[in-house]
């Protein structure tokens, strides 16, 4: 374990918020340290860096639609980011998300998941989306279980789908509904532009 994580207490506080700019260097690192060690809780198969423009070009482009990027912050510290995307970009797709969650070694068994994916589904709510997509590596069972706790159900399996860390990868995809889900029509026929809240920590 990091010095610096090592020094934080294991009842540290962890506050979830917004990401802003100030946090891209930190998101970045997390982000570098998923792609050489397959850490995060996603089944991406991204594997060019990511530069800080391009994490701030993207930030700016989710705010502009009004979705979460959400970071937590433990003692001090970033712990771990998530952020939604649209699913599709055809109309028809337009309440369903597709979502990224993070979170760095150093803080693994810390609660950071728990507390980030939650605050990400109950903002999206808020926004006014339906469904909510993500692609788990098959082989993530903290993940999967994460995602089941807070109710995402398994919907699909794309066997050898990927290639990393020299081996063929299975994702599961996994869905979970956002507020009143299919259970009724939306209020109108367009991208839902109600302003997110984000819940307090």
């Amino acid at each position: 374990m990091a010095e610096g994580a090592a020094a934080i207490s294991a009842h540290a506080e962890v506050v979830i918020r917004p990401s802003s700019d100030a946090d891209v260097s930190a998101m970045i690192a997390i982000y570098e340290r998923h792609i050489r060690r397959g850490v995060g809780d996603t089944g991406d198969f991204e594997e060019e860096r990511l530069l800080p423009d391009e994490l701030r070009r993207r930030r700016k482009n989710m705010r502009s639609k009004r979705l979460p990027h959400l970071v937590a912050e433990r003692g001090g510290q970033i712990a771990g980011y998530a952020y939604a995307v649209p699913f599709r970009k055809r109309p028809a797709y337009r309440y369903a998300l597709k979502h990224s969650i993070y979170v760095h070694p150093d803080h693994l068994h810390a609660g950071i998941g728990r507390r980030l994916l939650p605050a990400l589904i109950e903002a999206c709510s808020a926004g006014g989306y339906r469904q909510m997509i993500g692609y788990i590596d098959a082989s993530n069972e903290a993940s999967l279980r994460l995602h089941e706790a807070c109710g995402f159900a398994r919907v699909g399996y794309l066997p050898a789908i990927g290639y990393k860390y020299g081996r063929w990868s299975d994702s599961v995809i996994v869905q979970c509904p956002l507020g009143t889900g299919a259970e009724d029509q939306p209020n109108a026929w367009h991208r839902p532009e109600r302003a997110i809240s984000f819940p307090s920590s």
